[in-house]
């Protein structure tokens, strides 16, 4: 089911949450929504879902006006980054809620239930209690209970913000196949570029209440659309009135008049590849992104005078 958003505005009280926001989401696709605290990210998700009314635009689902609409009638399904779970309910219960509350047949609930455990790779768990899950399975949990009723839409408002980094990095990828496997047109809210650029087909890039670019992963890192996506989506260094990315500087231990003066401040070794933090002659600090063999043959170390140039730079 496709999503339009067509120039929605929310204010609360003084604050202006979103200004005049439009958006196109294809059927099927996987979306992020990607921003700072404060941009809007949340509300746009909520007023999709029909948990929020904006004060002016609209919200179109397959092509038809959904604005008036509550979030049954939507037929949307929604994530909140806590779970919500029913703690007095096993994990089958959580997942049956909302079928039960459709009267749904019971054949009908245990099947699609058992179809869910298997789906999230929750079998043999469905007699627990939400407490008696970890962090990453109650959150499979509350995705299942999500696709229960089979939603056009899923929508998940940072669904992994409460895990650890090693939970959240095996989720994205589940996530992935989640939604390879079951093509349901997926909308998340992160603050995490890596989990946005890891996870969606297409991101969404907002800032004080509006959208800043549009664009698959690769095609905002490589030609951001302004500055504040160039300083957003992935680290950028800028000189004067350049930006650049930290693997596009050259850095050498001998000048070759093309090069300015740096001193190493710092050293990081981050497994298959080495950060650099410079200090230029000019008091300019630089992040340098290098290889292992590269460090290697420059034996950097603190307090080293190094030189260094950009050979790629992005203006606005």
């Amino acid at each position: 089911m496709s999503i339009e958003v067509r120039n929605v505005s929310k204010r609360f009280g003084s604050f202006q949450a979103l200004d005049d926001v439009s958006l196109d989401v294809d059927g099927g696709a996987l979306t992020a929504l990607l921003g700072p605290s404060g941009s809007g990210k949340s509300t746009l998700l909520r007023i999709i879902a029909g948990l929020e009314w904006p004060d002016s635009g609209e919200i179109h689902l397959a092509g038809e006006d959904a604005t008036p609409l509550t979030t049954q009638q939507r037929g949307v399904g929604f994530v909140f980054q806590h779970y919500a779970a029913f703690k007095h309910m096993s994990v089958r219960e959580n997942i049956a809620f909302g079928l039960k509350i459709r009267k749904r047949p019971k054949d009908e609930v245990r099947s699609r239930v058992d179809e869910l455990l298997d789906l999230v790779q929750l079998q043999g768990f469905g007699d627990r209690y939400p407490a008696q899950l970890s962090g990453g399975q109650r959150q499979r949990m509350a995705l299942a209970r999500a696709l229960a009723p089979e939603p056009k839409v899923l929508l998940l408002d940072e669904p992994f913000g409460a895990l650890d980094a090693r939970v959240r990095a095996e989720l994205r990828v589940w996530l992935r196949r989640l939604h390879d496997e079951t093509h349901t047109t997926t909308v998340f809210v992160t603050h995490d570029q890596e989990e946005a650029m890891d996870v969606a087909d297409s991101v969404v890039v907002m800032n004080k209440g509006r959208v800043e670019q549009v664009a698959g992963p690769r095609e905002l890192y490589d030609a951001p659309a302004n500055e504040f996506v160039m300083s957003f989506v992935g680290q950028a260094t800028r000189i004067d009135d350049a930006w650049v990315r930290p693997h596009d500087f050259e850095l050498v231990l001998v000048p070759n008049g093309s090069t300015r003066e740096a001193q190493v401040e710092r050293v990081v070794h981050l497994g298959f590849e080495v950060r650099a933090e410079l200090v230029r002659d000019d008091g300019e600090t630089l992040a340098v992104q290098l290889t292992r063999d590269q460090a290697a043959q420059l034996e950097l170390e603190r307090g080293q005078i190094v030189y260094v140039r950009p050979t790629h730079q992005t203006t606005f």
